[in-house]
């Protein structure tokens, strides 16, 4: 399983209008083959960026995921926000999970 990090750097003033983006969202990756799991982190910090996490059965589900018409459709609905709401720009990060844990058990590891 692998998952992905697109750490976005947004104003504090836009955190509101950022997370509606996200609460508005046409869930179009939650039907795609391979998809496992989507989560939206809020920092604690104004100066750190939120994260948008996606996790996948592999690095070709998420690869097939970018290249689909559910992709730029559902990237088109989410709107867009003023340039100024941003503070840098976005940085994606693919991670293969080799060891996973649920209150204290250990649900996978690979070699």
């Amino acid at each position: 399983m692998i998952a992905v990090m697109n750490r976005i750097p947004v104003h504090p003033n836009h955190h509101e209008a950022f997370e509606a983006r996200f609460s508005d969202r046409a869930a179009l990756v939650d039907g795609m083959d391979g998809f496992v799991a989507f989560r939206l982190l809020r920092p604690t910090e104004s100066d750190d960026p939120y994260i948008v996490m996606t996790f996948w059965e592999t690095k070709e589900h998420f690869e097939a995921w970018t290249q689909s018409a559910a992709f730029k459709e559902g990237h088109a609905r989410a709107g867009r926000l003023p340039s100024d709401a941003f503070r840098g720009h976005p940085k994606i990060e693919v991670m293969e999970i080799i060891q996973e844990a649920v209150a204290g058990s250990v649900l996978a590891q690979a070699g």
